[in-house]
């Protein structure tokens, strides 16, 4: 099971933290990916961590304001998203891909990942 938490409301500029916690499995061995998915818009891949924690990735319009980071001891991954954009409003949705123990494999597409949050809702507005 994986729980999203830390989204809500902040102005432009601002900033949040997401949590995925994850239950029943431990992130050793899954890579771990961030998507969102706007009103009438495709999901896409935000950012992702693999199980060693050697490889993140970003997508291109979140480089240098986001970062993805993962806490072992607590079975927890985090998107800290600075300089938010109204852009980046949207319901970020957290996702877990089985690729072996301390895999450095991590990617964006969808197609990786088995488990998914409930979703958390970001706003960006003034």
């Amino acid at each position: 099971q994986l729980v999203e938490s830390g989204g809500g409301l902040v102005q432009p500029g601002g900033s949040l933290r997401l949590s995925c916690a994850a239950s029943g499995f431990t992130l050793r061995y899954y890579a771990i990916g961030w998507f969102r998915q706007a009103p009438g818009k495709k999901r896409e891949g935000v950012s992702c961590i693999s199980a060693s924690g050697t490889t993140t990735l970003y997508a291109d319009s979140v480089k240098g304001r986001f970062t993805i980071s993962s806490d072992g001891a607590k079975n927890t991954v985090y998107l800290q998203m600075n300089s938010l954009k109204p852009e980046d409003t949207a319901i970020y949705y957290c996702a877990a891909g089985f690729t072996g123990l301390y895999s450095d494999t991590a990617r964006l597409g969808t197609d990786l990942y088995n488990y998914w949050g409930q979703g958390a809702q970001v706003t960006v507005s003034s």
